[in-house]
């Protein structure tokens, strides 16, 4: 039937579903931990190894472009993201649940990263360049849905069974097994919904040795791979310790928040600050080019954290204030994120953007993975004020390799 071919109905699916184990991994494995008692330090350093997969997946993406069609492959790595989140859900009440659950989520991670390869693979192939250009705001757009989904509804079902029960393991243990149901459900939907397309599978892995190493050969090489390992210097601590601050008590200096209320606060107006901070990141970009730009965004990106500070001095716990914070910094960070993005595709152009552009991502990710693997000790170490301030500091290392970038001061800007 010709709805099988109709992108309209699977590039949704397919990006819905690619967004949902990411956050659930990277996000809500914060949250999750931090309910069953573990410490900022373990969380900062075990959830933050879960972005090594995205940081490796360049390694393997030639196995994927080379074996199998791009459809088998993102079919069964959803498959398997829903049986190792089914897993975890069953794990959690045992007594040996951390290990056992990130081990789980490695395996998403993993599996996540696979799919990310193949579902864009997929999305280059069975699309025109037209095609391509008229859905990149729709992936985008239900992409965004998955980080509502995932940080919203799931966190909030998560505080609705801790109240429930009175038990945070069975509150996400049944959290789990619904997220690896949903996961079932969509992998078996994408199954149904994309058609099988043919596939060149004439590329080798010695000329994407070639490439890869033609991505070190670019002009500034080393302004840039240090511009995208501190562009978010601040940001990849915050993400990881923002959340234990609002649930954290007021004795150990938090805001003694519920699960359900940071998960209605992130999962409505934080996502909809995020996507308004995008689209308008985009919007002056391709009106006014990158060069003109990617200050300001910096700016935006890194001042509104000032307003997790105030938070954290004053012990605010007004509702209004903390949910006004959290849309500034979701709102700085989807704004200052575009200029990121550009400079990503920018440094990637070439003949083999494609390939350039997952090397771009992977050091992005090893840029998110190890300051925030250090992030939970530093917040022990200094308190939430100081911690608050560092990050504020880390922004400081972004703004001077800026300075010595160079790119086209027309990159990103409609031509005339």
């Amino acid at each position: 039937m010709n709805f099988r071919k109709n992108p309209s109905i699977w590039v949704p699916l397919l990006y819905f579903t690619q967004g949902l184990p990411y956050v659930l991994v990277v996000s809500v494995s914060v949250i999750l931990y931090k309910r069953l008692g573990l410490s900022n330090a373990e969380i900062g350093l075990y959830t933050s190894w879960l972005y090594l997969p995205w940081v490796l997946k360049p390694l393997w993406s030639p196995i994927v472009d080379m074996w199998y069609q791009k459809k088998s492959w993102y079919v069964s790595m959803q498959m398997i993201i829903a049986l190792c989140f089914i897993i975890a859900g069953l794990l959690i009440p045992t007594q040996w649940f951390l290990v056992s659950t990130l081990a789980c989520f490695w395996m998403v991670a993993f599996a996540s990263a696979t799919n990310d390869i193949a579902t864009d693979g997929y999305y280059l192939m069975a699309l025109s360049q037209r095609q391509q250009s008229l859905f990149v705001g729709i992936r985008s757009l239900f992409y965004r849905f998955a980080m509502l989904t995932g940080q919203g509804g799931l966190v909030v079902l998560a505080g609705y069974f801790e109240m429930k029960y009175g038990d945070n393991a069975k509150a996400w243990s049944l959290t789990m097994l619904i997220s690896g149901i949903l996961m079932a459900v969509l992998a078996l939907k994408n199954w149904w919904f994309t058609p099988a397309i043919e596939e060149d599978k004439s590329s080798s892995t010695t000329s994407f040795l070639a490439v890869f190493k033609s991505f070190f050969e670019k002009k500034q090489i080393l302004y840039a791979l240090a511009f995208i390992l501190t562009y978010r210097l601040g940001e990849s601590q915050l993400v990881k310790m923002a959340s234990p601050f609002m649930l954290d008590d007021k004795t150990a200096g938090g805001l003694a928040l519920s699960t359900q209320t940071i998960g209605s606060i992130y999962g409505t107006l934080g996502v909809i600050a995020l996507s308004t901070g995008g689209i308008l990141g985009g919007i002056v970009i391709s009106k006014h080019g990158l060069k003109r730009w990617m200050f300001p965004m910096l700016i935006s990106l890194n001042l509104p954290n000032l307003c997790y500070l105030l938070l954290a001095y004053f012990q605010i716990d007004n509702l209004v204030w903390i949910s006004t914070t959290v849309i500034l910094e979701q709102f700085g960070y989807g704004f200052g994120f575009a200029a990121f993005l550009i400079y990503l595709m920018f440094l990637a152009e070439g003949p083999t953007k494609t390939a350039h552009y997952a090397i771009a991502t992977g050091v992005m990710a090893l840029g998110m993975m190890l300051p925030g693997m250090l992030s939970g000790y530093i917040q022990e170490v200094l308190g939430y004020e100081l911690f608050f301030v560092w990050v504020l500091l880390c922004a400081i290392p972004a703004f001077l390799i800026a300075r010595k970038l160079k790119y086209p001061e027309t990159y990103g800007r409609k031509s005339a």
